[in-house]
This record gives structure tokens, sequence and C-alpha cells, in this order.
């Protein structure tokens, strides 16, 4: 579960304007350390584990609203499609590959899981991040948010090419009325079982090719987005679950919006009142965090958070706040597989003392840490030096505005983010 960071500070901006997105790193700090205590809790410390509401949904939720409200913006900032996606690739892939192939090469320990199929549609799955709403496990569980990110992505690059970028807050009410509906007569997945990887995988490869060369870039847009639109409705796991995550990051979208001036609160009112009631009649609704007392706390306590960071956005922000927001990618994507050989080593920990139980979780906390920070130092940003570098060679985006449109507003683009600061799973 966990948004990959968008972009926060373009270039030429002072640092003022990237302290008052220092809550951005904030909140991802806290959905990091929600999401790892949702998986070390019930291994380390059963007993600590809430129940009221589910942590790890709280984190993952927390971390779509901030991807919501930041990734359009960053894509709007640009103005070019191609400058995007060449960020969103050099951003998402490095770490989350190291990870895939460390997975690989343990698997003669731990073998890859069940869920992840034997065939050439993994691989095009995870090539693509599209796994889950194409109903395949990814390598690592909690790489299943990735596929929610990547459907984002596509989706508003269609939208922004189109020009209907700015009508946030009607697509999340959309999007929460489809969640709805398809928790009513939807159980499952509709479409075949190797398919629509193997179909999504060229799509994407082309797709991409295209929307960062240039050539047919709109045609291409338009057709990711309506391929990420049939995936997410029609391939995931569980189609309400997946209509209601879009309708969340467009609600932090139009949050964005308003807080522009360029869009009311009354559709955020609307589609969060939506995404509360989602699973209350879904057919798929058995688990018990979508029992609505616990779900409709998990959804407030979610947006509770990002409100309360929000309205103290001008405040100065726990410096251990923001560099675990800084990591948080990093530890999103290595403390299951950490935790796994962990408790291959040392054994099933709830059966020990509670003074080991502690120390080994300690212990457990300050080597993810310290193993995220460096993949952070060695992987993530040398990857974003170098995506950066491949933006400055060249690229036109007037060519990827809908500033060519006919009666589309448009605002002059910003040069390209010097810094990203996370996507759950």
């Amino acid at each position: 579960m966990i948004a990959a960071q968008p972009d926060t500070a373009p270039q030429g901006t002072s640092v003022d304007h990237g302290a008052r997105l220092a809550w951005l790193d904030a909140l991802r700090g806290l959905g990091a350390l929600a999401v790892v205590a949702e998986h070390v809790l019930p291994w380390a410390m059963p007993s600590l584990r809430p129940y009221r509401f589910n942590i790890g949904i709280y984190g993952v939720l927390v971390f779509f609203l901030v991807s919501g409200y930041i990734i359009p913006a960053s894509l709007e900032r640009r103005g070019d499609v191609r400058a995007f996606w060449i960020s969103r690739l050099f951003r998402l892939y490095p770490i989350y590959l190291l990870v895939v192939g460390l997975v690989l090469v343990m698997a003669f320990w731990v073998p890859v899981r069940d869920s992840v199929p034997r065939h050439f549609s993994a691989v095009a799955a995870h090539v693509t991040m599209l796994f889950d709403v194409a109903h395949q496990g990814g390598m690592v569980n909690t790489m299943w948010t990735l596929s929610y990110e990547m459907v984002f992505y596509l989706i508003v690059t269609a939208l922004f090419v189109r020009g209907a970028h700015r009508r946030s807050g009607l697509i999340a009410i959309v999007f929460g009325v489809a969640a709805i509906c398809a928790g009513l007569v939807l159980s499952g997945p509709l479409l075949p079982d190797h398919w629509p990887a193997i179909i999504a995988f060229v799509l994407f490869v082309a797709g991409m090719a295209c929307l960062i060369s240039g050539r047919f870039r709109t045609i291409a847009a338009y057709v990711l987005g309506l391929m990420a639109l049939t995936l997410l409705l029609s391939g995931s796991y569980v189609p309400w679950f997946g209509a209601m995550i879009l309708a969340v990051m467009f609600t932090g979208t139009a949050i964005y919006r308003w807080e522009q001036g360029t869009g009311g609160l009354v559709p955020v009112a609307v589609s969060a009142v939506l995404v509360a009631v989602a699973p209350v009649w879904s057919i798929q609704a058995g688990w018990w965090w979508v029992q609505p007392d616990v779900w409709i706390t998990t959804v407030a306590l979610a947006g509770g958070t990002f409100a309360i960071g929000m309205a103290l956005r001008g405040r100065t922000v726990p410096t251990a706040l923001t560099w675990l927001g800084l990591i948080s990618y990093s530890v999103y994507l290595l403390h299951v597989p950490l935790m796994t050989y962990l408790s291959g080593v040392v054994g099933d920990l709830r059966a020990m003392p509670a003074v080991v139980q502690m120390a080994l979780t300690l212990g457990y906390l300050a080597v993810l840490l310290c193993v995220s920070w460096l993949t952070y130092r060695f992987v993530e940003s040398p990857a974003r030096r170098l995506g950066r570098s491949w933006i400055g060679r060249g690229g036109d985006a007037a060519a990827s505005s809908p500033r060519s449109r006919p009666g589309t507003p448009f605002r002059p683009s910003r040069p390209a983010a010097c810094r990203d600061t996370p996507h759950p799973g």
C-alpha cells in the first residue's frame, strides 16, 4: 500500500514553498508508520493491534489522499506529459525492481507468494505494476497499492490531454457512485484469467513509448486511460474497492482545487460520504475492516489526519516526520520482506517473552529505517537525478499540454520539479 512520492518543490521556487509542502512529507511518514504497524503488530505483539479501525488501510488512505492532492498539480505545473512520465518512471521503478529482484533471489529460502502466477502474465503484470487490477498478486503483498497509483496516473494523463483534468470533484463523485454500484452487482473480476495482464503489458509499453517520444501522444493517452479504467472496474480483485480508491484520490485533487480557489468543498463532502458507505451493501464485504463501524472510523481518521495536516501546513514540521516521509517509499516496499526474513531466522515472536518481543521489534525497526535510508540515498536519489537529466534533453511542453485545444484554460508550465518528496500500496 503506498504512494511513491510526487514532486513537491519546483525549480525556481523559494525555500519557503518547499517548507510549506513539508506537511505532505509528514503525512507520508505517518502513513508509512501505520502500514508498518499493520504488519508488524500481528507478527510481534498481536495484543496491541487495534480493531476499532484498520491501521493499515488508514495509512493507505492517507497516502492516496496525498497522491490525489499533489500528482495532478505536478503534471499541471510542468504542462508536459513527457516530463511527468519520465519523472514517474524513474521515481517508481528503481527501488521497486530492486525489491522484486531481492524476492526472486531469496526464493530458494522463502518461496514467492502463491498468488503470483507461474506464467508470463506475472512478468507482464509486474512490468506495468497493474497486477492487482489484473487480479494477480505482487511479489510483495504491499505492492497492490502501486496498481491503483498507476491507474490514477494513466487516467489523470488522459484527462489532462483532453483538457478535462479540472473537473476533479465531479470525477470523485462518479467514482464514488461506481464503487457503490460495483459493490451491488459484482462479486469478483469479470475479465478472464491471464489475458488482461498480457494485453495491458503490450498497450502499456507501446503507450509509454508514445507518451515519451511525442508520437501519437494524444491517442496513446486516451488508450491507456481507457485501459486503466477497464481494468479498474472489470479486472480488480474487489471492483468496488478499486473504484473507491479512485474516488479517494480524486477527492484529494478536489481538495487541491478548493485550496487554489478553482473548486468548492461540496464535491469533497459528497464523495467522502460515498466512500464511507461504499461497502455497506457490497457483495464483497465479508472482512472485519469493511464492516460499517470499522470502515467509517477508518475513513474518518484518514480524512481527519489529512485535514489536520493541511490546517497546520504553515507550521514547522518535525524533522523526523519529514525524513520518514522522504524514505517512506523504501520503507513501504522493504518492511514486509525484511520482516519475513527476520522471522525465518528468529522464529515466531509471539511465543517469546514480552521483553524479547520488544527488543527484536525495535531492532527490526532500526534495521528497516537504516536500510531504507541507504536505498533512498543510493538508489532512489540517483535515479531521480538521472530522470531529471533525461527530462532536460528535450521535449515540447506545448505539444503535450491542453493549451492548443480551443477554449481550454491553460496555466503556463513551470520548470520540472527539483525534488521528489512518497506512493502504500
